[in-house]
């Protein structure tokens, strides 16, 4: 059975997620950026081991938790491949900025269309860059893990080196849009008037997009 968990783990209201099959016991990790211990003892917690890290695109306010996370679980890190360079390779200013450590590279890129696997749980990788080039959502039936594309009622930054905002509103209307209107909305951060929404609901309320 799919388990799902939603954590908010640092001062940047950045969400951390965690995806696991109770069956097998088996899970990964989205964007552990920080509370690495919050996030093992909540896995503990459902019975679950994490088998993978998974970043949503490679900016370091999302990716600042993996060195340690690796260190404790073994868990591969797995990015999309169009930011897979970022890894390792932050600014020194934005590692003292954030008070963070870079990320160790990546063990394991993919593209759009593959397949992350958990016991009897796969996530389907949607790449939807705009806010950064290699950002990718992450879908489900249910449930889509957006990272920072979506927001609830808002969009991410594309004020950004990489970024483009054409882009990004294509990824939106034409990536996320057609999924079911009743698909969870599952943001990269709490910056809404709640914490998660629906594909439906975004479509007629996000006022970045009508």
């Amino acid at each position: 059975m799919l388990i799902v968990r939603q954590m908010q783990v640092s001062s940047m209201a950045v969400f951390a997620y965690l995806v696991g099959d109770s069956d097998t016991g088996e899970a990964l990790v989205i964007d552990p950026a920080a509370n690495i211990s919050g996030i093992l003892s909540t896995a503990a917690k459902n019975n679950l081991q994490i088998k993978y890290i998974v970043n949503t695109h490679g900016h370091v306010d999302h990716i600042s938790g993996n060195k340690e996370m690796k260190e404790k679980t073994g868990a591969p890190i797995i990015i999309h491949e169009g930011d897979a360079f970022m890894l390792g390779h932050t600014p020194p200013m934005l590692l003292q900025m954030f008070g963070a450590e870079d990320s160790p590279p990546a063990d394991i890129t993919v593209k759009d269309g593959d397949e992350i696997n958990v016991g009897k749980v796969s996530l389907k990788v949607i790449h939807t860059p705009g806010h950064s080039p290699g950002g990718m959502s992450l879908y489900i039936k249910g449930f889509v893990f957006t990272g920072d594309t979506l927001f609830v009622e808002s969009v991410g930054r594309t004020d950004l080196n990489g970024s483009s905002a054409p882009q990004m509103f294509r990824s939106i209307k034409e990536k996320l849009f057609t999924l079911p209107d009743d698909t969870q909305v599952l943001p990269g951060h709490n910056y809404g008037r709640t914490s998660t929404s629906t594909i439906g609901h975004e479509k007629h309320y996000n006022p970045f997009l009508r």
